[in-house]
């Protein structure tokens, strides 16, 4: 396990932990945008836990590598879900938020996908 694996993934964790708390905590920066797009409200709790219990995973991951490849792969789709969901709500400048979420999850995959 490298010093880069190790980084970006905590990296990737608080990210991610950082999101799914804004998700339980209702921010309005995350809740009005998710409503344009068409998510419902119902969904907040399912997928702040998706973003939690993948968070937690990534952690898990460093000590347990098959568990961090199952949260990474878990955490990609997450964030490939949302962008299709940027996408169909055809909020195209909307693109970027999920990806900037995603961008450590894919680097944290990648090295420990390598390691």
């Amino acid at each position: 396990m490298s010093t880069a694996h190790v980084v970006v993934t905590l990296l990737a964790a608080a990210m991610t932990g950082f999101s799914a708390a804004s998700v339980f905590l209702r921010s309005k920066w995350v809740v009005g945008p998710m409503a344009d797009y068409g998510i419902p409200m119902t969904w907040l709790p399912w997928l702040g836990a998706a973003k939690a219990s993948g968070a937690a995973g990534l952690v898990v991951g460093l000590f347990v590598p098959y568990v961090g490849v199952a949260a990474g792969t878990g955490l990609v789709l997450y964030f490939t879900g949302a962008v299709v969901a940027v996408v169909r709500a055809r909020w195209y400048a909307h693109i970027p938020f999920p990806l900037v979420y995603a961008a450590p999850v894919v680097g944290a995959l990648a090295l420990g996908l390598a390691a």
